[in-house]
């Protein structure tokens, strides 16, 4: 038998079991994301209306990834109801990139040890990575990219730019001067563009740059004009042109200071000490003088960051921020070693940080940490407050959740017209009672979608086109279930090892 004509027999128009990862499953993105959702899904999504951290711990499988797709995908039909409420989304699931960059600025010593970059990873990494995912995405829609970076859901309006005052577009502007990182285009050429865009002059930084361009031309027309050009083999004249560029002069080694502190402590993103000195300069004292920079070593100065990047956000008609973490144990620096992942995630379990106002943090993280949570004690508990986090110490599926799952996948892929159920690819003598024992021993969706794929393409096999059987006998079932738990343990087993 082939498995395509099973499957239309009972109205089934697409396999709902071929795919088992969130991100390549058509079924789940086309069909699912919106309609079937696991049975902690309040607790995790929270109240658009006011964003809140969850941390969820979830084996292999259980469905984390889907859950960022959900939420993601919820948060971008929010926005469009609410145009003026909207929520900015920041999928911070990729740390490759970060972690490479972080461990380039080591000794070779360090980087030779995946444990010993990951020691030096600190909150404030975490806050310049997630700042510069988000400056990134603005800038890219505020300069019209074609593919701009981010979800869809954090679209601008039409009239962003003139929705920001002086003062937010040099925020915007000084965001961008330590965050921006885009691979397009160069740092600078973007950072001007957007001045442009934004219509920031700094008038009082051109001005003083022009005291010292008329210094020197005065000094140079009074030599032309009376051809005394012997009074240039004194020191007088260079003197007096030194004297007129001291306010530039001053002013460009205070901010190449400042330039290098910043390149040297924003470790998560590249910056060349003189280019960015060059941007810094543009800004008209008067507006940047005071301002936060992160030319050092701690939080509060990201913390001021952030407030800034969130007031711009505000003025854009974005009332919070929802920054998915996932993935975490997937980056190259991890090894496979959950004291890698613990180093990598533990500097982010901050109560400052998990409750900054207007910024809700979804942290999805992998069931094994868990164990190190249950080990800490008290000045952890003290610090990262999970009592407030709304935590969900394991994503679990019962058998019965995970039969209503299967249920909906198998109607989703119904033709038109059809209504298609889990019950009806199954013979009478397997009951639904045996489907919902069998499923919870799977445990997750991952398993569950592995067995049923399995348990279709066996049953196949076993006839002929020409004498067709369309129910899955309970022979097969217990025979493939068995098969596929004994592979399952061994795994298991291996892992543990």
């Amino acid at each position: 038998m082939k498995l395509h004509d099973l499957l239309a027999h009972h109205g089934v128009v697409a396999n709902p079991f071929a795919d088992e990862d969130a991100q390549t499953d058509p079924v789940f993105q086309s069909r699912c994301s919106s309609s079937t959702f696991h049975p902690n899904w309040d607790k995790v999504y929270g109240d658009p209306s006011a964003p809140a951290t969850s941390i969820v711990f979830g084996e292999k499988g259980a469905g984390k990834t889907a859950l960022r797709l959900q939420i993601a995908g919820q948060l971008k039909q929010h926005n469009k109801s609410h145009p003026d409420a909207r929520l900015f989304v920041i999928e911070y699931d990729d740390f490759n990139p970060f972690l490479d960059r972080f461990a380039d600025r080591l000794s070779s010593r360090k980087r030779r040890n995946a444990a010993k970059v990951l020691d030096e990873w600190k909150l404030w990494d975490h806050m310049d990575a997630i700042l510069s995912l988000g400056v990134t995405a603005v800038v890219d829609r505020m300069l019209g990219a074609s593919q701009p970076s981010g979800p869809a859901a954090n679209e601008l309006p039409a009239d962003a730019r003139s929705r920001l005052d002086r003062f937010q577009k040099r925020d915007l502007l000084l965001l961008s001067a330590c965050y921006d990182n885009s691979l397009t285009e160069t740092f600078q050429s973007r950072w001007y563009r957007l001045r442009k865009k934004l219509k920031y002059y700094p008038w009082q930084n051109w001005l003083i740059r022009l005291i010292g361009v008329a210094t020197k031309g005065a000094v140079l027309g009074v030599v032309a004009y009376t051809k005394n050009y012997s009074w240039l083999m004194t020191p007088w004249p260079w003197l007096i042109i030194a004297v007129g560029w001291a306010p530039w002069l001053a002013q460009a080694w205070r901010w190449w200071m400042q330039a290098h502190g910043t390149a040297k402590n924003l470790r998560v993103v590249n910056r060349d000490v003189n280019p960015l000195r060059q941007v810094l300069m543009q800004f008209s004292g008067r507006d940047i003088n005071g301002q936060p920079l992160p030319n050092k070593r701690r939080t509060d100065d990201r913390f001021e960051l952030l407030n800034k990047f969130q007031g711009v956000l505000r003025a854009l008609g974005f009332t919070g921020v929802v920054v998915l973490v996932d993935r975490v144990d997937e980056p190259h620096l991890m090894n496979g070693q959950l004291e890698n992942m613990k180093a990598l995630v533990w500097s982010m379990l901050d109560n400052k940080f998990l409750k900054q106002p207007g910024l809700g943090l979804k942290l999805l993280l992998p069931i094994e940490l868990k164990q190190f949570v249950d080990r800490e004690g008290r000045d952890f508990y003290q610090r990262a407050r999970l009592d407030k986090q709304n935590m969900v110490p394991s994503l679990e599926w019962t058998g019965q959740s995970l039969y209503d799952l299967a249920n909906a996948r198998v109607a989703a892929c119904g033709g038109e017209g059809q209504s298609p159920t889990l019950r009806d690819l199954f013979a009478p003598e397997v009951t639904d009672a045996r489907l919902v024992d069998a499923f919870a021993q799977l445990r997750v969706p991952r398993h569950l979608f592995k067995f049923l794929y399995r348990l279709l393409v066996a049953h196949c096999q076993d006839h002929v086109d020409t004498d067709p059987v369309w129910t899955i006998p309970a022979s097969t079932f217990d025979t493939q279930l068995a098969v596929y738990r004994r592979e399952q343990h061994a795994v298991d087993q291996g892992l543990a090892s």
